[in-house]
């Protein structure tokens, strides 16, 4: 499984999302961004798990809670 994390304005981040597979989240991550600035400030599509946020990481390894988290679950374009 993959953490989608999103990182906010504050330098904070948050479990946003799960996925399958890497694949899957680097495929989201690419639909979900409208732009990305000179500084490398993100702009993500409105209603995703990324709204709001400047950024994101991801990764294979996470805390128990994230694992337990109520985040959505491979969020497709569709969902929307």
């Amino acid at each position: 499984m993959y953490f989608l994390y999103g990182k906010r304005r504050d330098g904070t981040t948050e479990l946003v999302a799960k996925f399958g597979s890497e694949q899957q989240l680097k495929a989201y991550v690419q639909y979900a961004t409208l732009k990305v600035d000179d500084e490398g400030i993100y702009k993500f599509e409105q209603k995703t798990p990324l709204t709001g946020c400047i950024g994101y990481s991801y990764s294979a390894d996470a805390p128990a809670d994230d694992h337990k988290a109520d985040v959505p679950f491979n969020p497709s374009p569709g969902m929307l």
